[in-house]
């Protein structure tokens, strides 16, 4: 099958298909043509990697998911230690963000509707406050827009 079906039978673009490919987590056939010539087991592959990076999996841990996954003797204990890595790093991010929720909540409240000059969320943000709320703001805030 060409990489518009693969892509459809998957529900991943054909972009991150060949992304894929060109990493080495998928190597399909080539036509008499040069075309690529996927088979079930590239779709299934596929499906696979998509469902480990949904899960928050990296390249590298996706790439080592599918080794312990294709292979012969697999080794539940790797996999167990990807996942509470995995488990881990949610857990620290979930931190992060109650943190930073707790930061911002303190600035909603302090601050009051009306058209008074001095508004304490946009003076945090500008660190012109003469108290840091939170070094959550300064820590998490940066991270929480996605600046990392």
């Amino acid at each position: 099958m060409n990489i518009g079906e693969a892509s459809k039978r998957s529900g991943l673009p054909s972009k991150t298909i060949r992304y894929y490919e060109e990493v080495g987590l998928v190597q399909p056939a080539r036509a008499a043509n040069g075309y690529r010539d996927y088979c079930e087991r590239d779709v299934h592959v596929l499906r696979f990697l998509q469902r480990s990076r949904s899960g928050g999996f990296s390249i590298d841990e996706a790439r080592k998911l599918l080794a312990l996954y294709g292979g012969e003797a697999r080794d539940r204990g790797d996999g167990r230690r990807l996942v509470a890595r995995r488990i881990g790093e949610i857990d620290h991010k979930i931190e992060e963000l109650q943190s930073l929720r707790r930061a911002l909540a303190m600035l909603s409240e302090e601050c009051h509707s009306g058209r008074e000059p001095d508004c304490p969320i946009l003076d945090e943000i500008a660190g012109e406050s003469a108290r840091i709320a939170s070094p959550a703001l300064a820590s998490a805030g940066g991270e929480a827009a996605g600046h990392r």
